[in-house]
């Protein structure tokens, strides 16, 4: 569903990213694990089209990425929640699940429809709730991490690459926004998930990509790892420690 291969960025004399290649099945939710520094954010950055590769290319259902822009990715149905909550925060909560999903010369869902259609993504994601017409801005981290959520999923892509999303929420809507993942998994979607916490990668993800230094080190199933050697794997140094109580 998703490849890349060999995929580079530089900026300048810094290796963001250093020949990665991994294949990414659909139906799975496939965690994307290192430390700070190790390559995750510009992977993500990669595959959103937000920057194009040094070297290197992304296939997608077998074909090869010819133009890097946001419009390109989202038109092959790859829809990308980043870390940075990213709302513009003078205009409603409503309009900001909606925006960018009209162009120039097309229109995307009809306004009548919008509020019945936010309604039930958001039921299906959270169980907050939180004025529609009130300006994003205005509204807690976690209100304004759900809109952005709501955003991608009212696209309704086929790959969804989920930045630290739940890092705002409180239980029951991280709750939420597990069964929601699993859900989009289970009807053939693919779900890049990154994440710094093991007991959500333990519980939600099939097979797993550890990063280091810009480099892949290993991509295994989920099940045939423990946390310990996950750990080992983003950082040996850090683990080491940590096994002798240092």
């Amino acid at each position: 569903m998703l490849a890349v291969e060999d995929l580079s960025r530089t900026y300048g004399e810094t290796v963001a990213l250093d020949g990665a290649t991994i294949t990414f099945a659909p139906g799975r939710i496939h965690a994307i694990l290192g430390e700070n520094g190790s390559g995750k954010s510009t992977l993500v950055k990669l595959l959103s089209g937000v920057v194009p590769p040094t070297r290197g290319g992304i296939r997608v259902d077998g074909r090869k990425v010819e133009r890097f822009s946001p419009a390109m990715f989202q038109s092959l149905g790859i829809a990308t929640v980043f870390q940075e909550v990213l709302v513009a925060p003078d205009r409603t909560a409503l309009d900001n699940i909606f925006l960018g999903g009209d162009g120039l010369l097309r229109r995307g869902v009809p306004r009548a429809r919008r509020p019945a259609i936010t309604a039930e993504t958001l039921a299906s994601i959270a169980t907050t709730r939180f004025d529609l017409e009130a300006p994003a801005g205005r509204l807690p981290l976690a209100a304004q991490q759900l809109v952005v959520l709501a955003r991608a999923l009212v696209r309704r892509p086929r790959i969804l690459i989920l930045d630290e999303v739940t890092a705002a929420l409180d239980f029951a809507d991280r709750e939420s926004v597990f069964q929601t993942m699993e859900r989009f998994a289970r009807g053939s979607g693919l779900i890049l998930f990154i994440s710094h916490r093991m007991d959500e990668v333990q519980r939600l993800a099939d097979r797993v990509t550890i990063l280091r230094n810009g480099r892949v080190v290993e991509t295994l199933d989920r099940a045939s790892v423990s946390p310990s050697e996950m750990l080992r794997l983003m950082a040996p140094a850090a683990a080491e420690e940590i096994a002798h109580g240092r």
